[in-house]
């Protein structure tokens, strides 16, 4: 049974995903400050026949990254499936945004996955197998006004994941990217009703999106059965960016 890391892994997409792949993985819940969460997400896997263990990882800082990774590789040995989930929003319009803004969105969105994806593929490599899936946005892809920074972070990770599949496909490492539109989480929560349903007009599929949504799309990128897929961008948006 292979290890699956989830960073951003103890709410909404992330703890799907985490729900998703222990039907098969060993799962490592990665938080960064949601220890309650992922510790009752950890037990319920347990309780329900997986096999899954949270830590504590900040994918901004690369000693907490090391630090983690050796415990997981020392509890589970290496990570074989790496899932980069872990995100922030700090909106602004641009003529207000603060230097911190925009600097901590980068450092968490997209130089987190950077040094995740360095610390994981160096034993993909010896291995000759990985699985590597990057969570952008399809803000990403259209940017938004007042996400500057987000749009930002998540394009950095459509570039960057295709490079990373250009380098390491020959090790039979592919690196794909899943852009979601408007999923219920906590991070569209603060929308109005009013909203949602200016949203669902533009949708073909008339409804928000589920966290299962895009954990079923990674379940089927973190399988043997995905293997000659890499450096793709997969929007699960209901049509939105159609």
């Amino acid at each position: 049974m292979k290890t699956a890391l989830i960073t951003g892994g103890s709410r909404g997409i992330g703890s799907a995903i985490c729900k998703a792949l222990s039907a098969n993985h060993k799962v490592v819940i990665g938080y960064s400050n949601s220890k309650e969460e992922a510790k009752k997400l950890e037990e319920s896997i347990n309780s329900n026949g997986g096999n899954a263990m949270s830590i504590k990882i900040d994918v901004s800082d690369k000693n907490s990254i090391n630090t983690s990774f050796e415990e997981i590789e020392e509890r589970y040995g290496i990570v074989e499936v790496l899932v980069n989930n872990a995100g922030i929003t700090r909106d602004n319009i641009l003529p207000r945004m603060k230097d911190s803004e925009w600097d901590d969105v980068i450092q968490t969105n997209l130089t987190g996955s950077y040094l995740t994806t360095q610390r994981a593929i160096k034993n993909m490599m010896k291995n000759k197998w990985g699985r590597i899936i990057f969570i952008s946005s399809v803000v990403g892809i259209s940017g938004n006004q007042g996400q500057s920074n987000y749009a930002a972070s998540k394009a950095g990770l459509i570039g960057f994941a295709k490079s990373v599949s250009k380098e390491m496909g020959a090790r039979n490492i592919t690196s794909n990217v899943i852009a979601p539109g408007y999923i219920e989480t906590d991070m569209t929560s603060f929308l109005s009703e009013e909203n949602k349903e200016n949203i669902i007009e533009q949708l073909s599929i008339k409804r928000i999106g589920k966290p299962e949504d895009i954990s079923n799309v990674v379940s089927f990128l973190s399988s043997e059965e995905s293997e000659y897929i890499t450096g793709q961008v997969i929007s699960v948006d209901g049509g939105l960016s159609v």
